[in-house]
Parts: structure tokens; C-alpha cells; sequence
């Protein structure tokens, strides 16, 4: 017998569900069921307008390991650590090592075609170090300061609110640059402006019902990192890569988590 023909509804539902478990799959290392459907060679524009559930994802598994470390008596400051290990593990440190890469070319190479073959070399220079040791300080330095002016439920709320502004705030770079190299995954995966913006208002409206007002502070300012990454990399590179799209997410969510505490600390 043929197949019955789907609905426009079931059709839609269907599409949500792999652009969700591509965004996953794609953000981090969290296993989706294979019943869920195949990552889509031409899925990049699902994958920018669902990011904020893959944020949801690594931000969630940040925040319960905060709040178990601060339930369990821990001070702020080892809680924040928790946090962000966790956030880097179930992220598989995909924007950390972006950032790493990208301090390394732009701080090392003396020619743009330097700087792209630097970012492409898989070894850590002291460039890439020092960014990834001021990121992680910075990260857990802002964790705490929420974990000691929030309540603990309040802490997780802004923990995960930042984590869903950054994911499609990776996607900024590829909409603002051209691909600075001909080949590799900048070129290739490019999604629509229609995307990264559907992506952007989602995670607005969750981060500011999670954080309130302090959730439109940490999306202003981590467009503005994004943004800043972005005017770098075409002064540096004449366009955008892989990794600068890391770095501009990985400087987005922690400038995010800035904007937090500073509504934190003026409430």
C-alpha cells in the first residue's frame, strides 16, 4: 500500500524534532536517540534557529552541578569550578577550543595567511593557553559572584539563561562575515539571517523568563562580545571561521554572565 500522505502539521513537528536533535548532537556530546532522525547534510538553519535548546542542555547540566556543590556545604567559588567543568564536558569545550585557536592565530601570526594556518594546527600556543586560563578565571570568578548574590534557584536561572544566549550567538559571526578561507566548515555551514534571528529571540524570551530583567542585560552585552569578535576577525582575517564563530560564543556567554550579575548586584 503507498504511504499516507503526511500533514503539514505532522510535517512541521517532525522537522522541529531533527532540528532539535541536530542542534544537540551538533553543540554537544549528549547521545539523541537515533528514532529522533539522522543529522541533515543541510540542516545548519534548523541547527542556528534550535541552538537555545542545545544552551538548555549544557546549561542545565552546569546549574545542577552548582547547585548540588552548594547544597553539599561547598563555597561558591570550588561550586563555580563544578559548574564549569561540567559546562565543558557536556559541550565537549567546542567554543573553548574556538577561542584557544582563534587567540593563537590572531596573536601569533604575523600575515593573514599565518594566522589562518595557526588556527588550523591542533597544538595550544601561549596565545591559546592565556585565553583559555582568562576565559575559565572569568567564568568561574562570575559563577560564584551569582552563587553569592542569588538564591540558589536564581544562580541556576542565570547560569542557564547565559548558556542559551551564547549557542546562537555562535551563528553571529557567519551572518555579519564572509568565510574567510574556501574551504572547511565556515563555508559550509552558513545559516540564514531568518535563522539566527529566530534563534536569538528564543533565547531572549528564555532568558528573560528565567533571569528577568537581567536577561536582556546579559543579551545585549553578549551580542556586543559577538559582535566584537566579529569586527577581529574581519580586521584579522578578512572574514570569519569555525572558530571564530567558537570564540564569539564562548566571549558572548561569558560577557552574559556579566550582565547578570551586574542586575544581580543592583537588586
Amino acid at each position: 500500500m503507498p504511504d499516507e500522505p503526511t500533514s503539514p502539521i505532522a510535517g512541521k513537528l517532525a522537522a522541529a524534532l531533527d532540528a532539535a536533535a541536530d542542534a544537540v548532537r551538533f553543540f554537544t556530546r549528549v547521545p539523541v536517540p537515533i528514532g529522533f532522525g539522522p543529522p541533515g547534510g543541510d540542516s545548519i538553519g534548523g541547527i542556528a534557529a534550535a541552538s537555545p535548546l542545545a544552551g538548555a542542555v549544557v546549561g542545565a547540566g552546569s546549574a545542577l552541578a552548582l547547585a548540588l556543590a552548594l547544597s553539599a556545604g561547598l563555597p561558591a567559588t570550588p561550586a563555580a569550578v563544578a559548574a564549569a567543568a561540567v559546562a565543558a564536558l557536556v559541550s565537549g569545550a567546542l567554543h573553548l577550543d574556538g577561542l584557544a585557536d582563534v587567540a593563537d592565530g590572531f596573536g601569533g601570526g604575523a600575515t593573514r595567511e599565518r594566522k589562518l594556518d595557526i588556527m588550523r594546527d591542533s597544538r595550544l600556543g601561549s596565545f591559546g593557553g592565556a585565553a583559555l586560563a582568562l576565559a575559565l578565571m572569568a567564568r568561574v570568578a562570575l559563577v560564584a559572584g551569582l552563587a553569592e548574590r542569588l538564591d540558589l534557584w536564581g544562580a541556576a536561572g542565570a547560569v542557564i539563561s547565559a548558556a542559551v544566549i551564547a549557542r546562537p550567538l555562535a551563528f553571529l559571526p557567519a551572518v555579519l562575515l564572509d568565510p574567510a578561507r574556501a574551504d572547511g566548515l565556515g563555508r559550509a555551514a552558513r545559516p540564514s539571517v531568518r535563522a539566527v534571528a529566530l534563534g536569538l529571540a528564543v533565547a531572549a524570551l528564555a532568558a528573560l523568563a528565567l533571569a528577568g530583567a537581567g536577561g536582556l542585560l546579559a543579551l545585549v552585552l553578549g551580542l556586543g562580545a559577538a559582535a566584537g569578535v566579529a569586527a577581529l576577525a574581519r580586521r584579522q582575517i578578512g572574514g570569519y571561521t569555525g572558530d571564530v564563530c567558537g570564540a564569539g560564543s564562548e566571549l558572548g556567554e561569558i560577557a552574559a554572565l556579566a550582565g547578570l550579575l551586574i542586575v544581580a548586584g543592583a537588586g
